[in-house]
């Protein structure tokens, strides 16, 4: 999912090419959630204009929205972005225990011992694997160090996450910032 902080969406699709003659639509979902995906469900294509998804079929990866049933107007819906808000994602969309939303670890500061490693800047998914993108403190820069560098995103790593302080512990990051 990309952080579109400025307007609080989140895009978490995007309609592909229309495939057959009764208007159904690839749909190239880029969340982990895929249940939000159902018929019935709208998402906002742009600040104000939602669609509603119709006859999904998420095993076929495709869609209809808003009833189209025809190859020419499912054309205009191609490469449109779908969004929802953070709000809607904490409604629809549900975390096990020690699961976070990636927009709340962006801007979580990273501690390693009590030293200030850095800020949160984003999560790059490689392969199966998920990695903090961290921005590394002024003062560690100061000392030659990266400006930034990535954490695995795991628990041999990572102690402990609190999303209402904002605050991450760490184990073993700062020889990962010192090798960067």
């Amino acid at each position: 999912m990309s952080n579109q902080s400025k307007n609080r969406l989140l895009h978490i699709a995007t309609i592909g090419k229309s495939v057959g003659l009764r208007g159904d639509m690839k749909l190239h979902i880029k969340s982990d959630f895929p249940e939000q995906f159902k018929s019935g469900s709208t998402f906002l294509i742009n600040d104000k204009d939602r669609v509603t998804l119709t006859n999904v079929n998420l095993n076929r990866g495709l869609v209809k929205i808003n009833s189209i049933d025809n190859p020419e107007d499912a054309k205009k819906f191609t490469n449109v972005k779908l969004y929802t808000t953070y709000e809607e994602t904490r409604k629809n969309c549900h975390l096990k225990d020690g699961e976070f939303f990636w927009f709340d670890i962006i801007g979580c500061e990273v501690f390693e011992d009590d030293k200030r490693l850095g800020v949160v800047k984003e999560i790059e998914r490689i392969t199966l694997s998920n990695y903090l993108s961290i921005k590394t403190d002024d003062s560690l820069i100061q000392k030659n160090l990266a400006k930034s560098f990535l954490l695995p995103y795991n628990e041999h790593f990572i102690l402990s996450v609190d999303i209402d302080k904002k605050i991450i512990k760490v184990n073993g990051a700062m020889d990962i910032l010192e090798a960067s």
